[in-house]
């Protein structure tokens, strides 16, 4: 079944009628028109700061951790990143729950490693799955990034861009040339 976007524009000067007449409808793409193919992936045994140059180094946010076989074990953000490096810091301001886990880390300090930090339960997608129902997943979870997943391994990555840039390519441009939006 093709799910289908309806664009149109009503005004007070329009009836019901000419805002269905003009209403432009185009196919929802899947995840796997709009996703990154091989994305960047980095070994839960890895040290958080070669994790952390990578991120720097290629402009992402996210770093899917994968296996030796290329099954999506978690994820490492740079929000995981900052509650590792600042964690140990504020660990007097910290609830009891959460002291233990700050002072291990900090103990562990230079040692840390991408399983130190890493979401290990994380949210994913299927290529088949329709863009709509990821963007949905992405904006209920709040979540910057889906992993795209076939049979446990990982095929791609789905970023809040990616949705954006295929919504931007689908829509009638506004004004100028849709090429002119993306450099």
């Amino acid at each position: 079944m093709i799910e289908r976007l309806a664009v149109g524009l009503h005004t007070s000067s329009t009836t019901m009628t000419n805002v269905k007449e003009r209403r432009a409808t185009f196919p929802i793409p899947t995840v796997a028109e709009a996703m990154r193919r091989r994305p960047i992936t980095i070994d839960p045994d890895a040290p958080l700061g070669t994790a952390m140059a990578v991120m720097v180094e290629r402009g992402v946010r996210h770093l899917p951790v994968v296996d030796g076989d290329g099954r999506l074990i978690g994820m490492l953000t740079d929000r995981d990143i900052r509650s590792a490096v600042i964690a140990p810091a504020l660990a007097e301001r910290l609830p009891a729950r959460w002291r233990g886990r700050a002072n291990a880390l900090q103990r562990c300090g230079e040692a840390l490693r991408v399983r130190d930090a890493m979401t290990w339960d994380c949210v994913t997608t299927r290529p088949d799955a329709s863009l709509a129902q990821a963007a949905a997943r992405m904006l209920d979870g709040r979540f910057g990034c889906l992993p795209v997943v076939d049979d446990g391994c990982l095929v791609g990555m789905l970023t809040e861009r990616d949705v954006l840039r295929a919504l931007a390519e689908r829509l009638p441009a506004i004004r100028g040339d849709a090429d002119d939006y993306f450099w």
